[in-house]
């Protein structure tokens, strides 16, 4: 039976502009080692999930574990050690610093955990080999193609080894070749020791994930996935 890794504890969001909660008594588990998906229409609250598993946004009320550790929303320099470390996040719309180079955007997350700059140069030319991107290293993110700078960001979220991948609309802004090279490259970064959980639109996509979740009225519910091969 596989480790649960996040735990998700009667968790209920609402912003102080809605009279709703965009998310209702949350309960759940994700297991190490496996992929989730998570689908719904706009608005439906899917970034906000993510957004409170990766300790970006606290909930209204409930609590979230991860690896049987209760997180305190309240001591963001803890936190933001956490997320550095062990949580990976992906965006729609890549999130790059404009002013780095590919490189440099990699290296100073690697950076952010281990002040070792010749073993993060290393290992951020490793990275963008694999992904097959390395020749474009010193151009900036306004400079590389929309399927170039999710490489990146790919790169970026793994690059510190996380236990946890957090993936929002990640082909997004992307066309259809490129969305698709892109999630095999997101699909491959589950491993025995990772979980990944990801939020889409695109139910091809959605459907590939060991387990396909749904938000519907605020609450989230198990849909008929279909389960990957091994």
């Amino acid at each position: 039976m596989s480790k649960t890794i996040i735990k998700i504890s009667n968790v209920y969001k609402k912003f102080s502009k809605n009279k709703f909660n965009v998310l209702q008594n949350i309960n759940y588990k994700f297991s190490i080692g496996k992929s989730y998906s998570i689908v719904g229409p706009s608005g439906s609250g899917k970034s906000t999930l993510l957004n409170i598993i990766s300790m970006i946004d606290k909930p209204t009320k409930g609590n979230i574990f991860i690896n049987n550790k209760k997180i305190n929303f309240k001591e963001n320099s803890i936190n933001d050690i956490t997320r550095a470390s062990k949580i990976g996040i992906i965006y729609q719309d890549f999130n790059l610093l404009n002013d780095f180079t590919a490189f440099e955007n990699i290296l100073i997350a690697r950076l952010s955990i281990e002040n070792d700059i010749h073993k993060a140069s290393k290992l951020t030319n490793r990275m963008l080999s694999k992904v097959k991107i390395l020749k474009r290293k010193n151009h900036f993110p306004s400079e590389l193609s929309g399927g170039e700078a999710q490489r990146i960001a790919i790169c970026r979220a793994i690059v510190n080894s996380p236990q946890i991948i957090l993936a929002d609309e990640p082909t997004g802004s992307l066309d259809k070749k490129n969305s698709k090279e892109i999630f095999k490259l997101l699909l491959n970064t589950k491993n025995k020791n990772r979980v990944l959980i990801f939020a889409t639109h695109n139910m091809y996509f959605a459907n590939l994930a060991d387990y396909k979740l749904q938000i519907i009225d605020g609450k989230l519910k198990s849909s008929n996935a279909r389960i990957r091969k091994k």
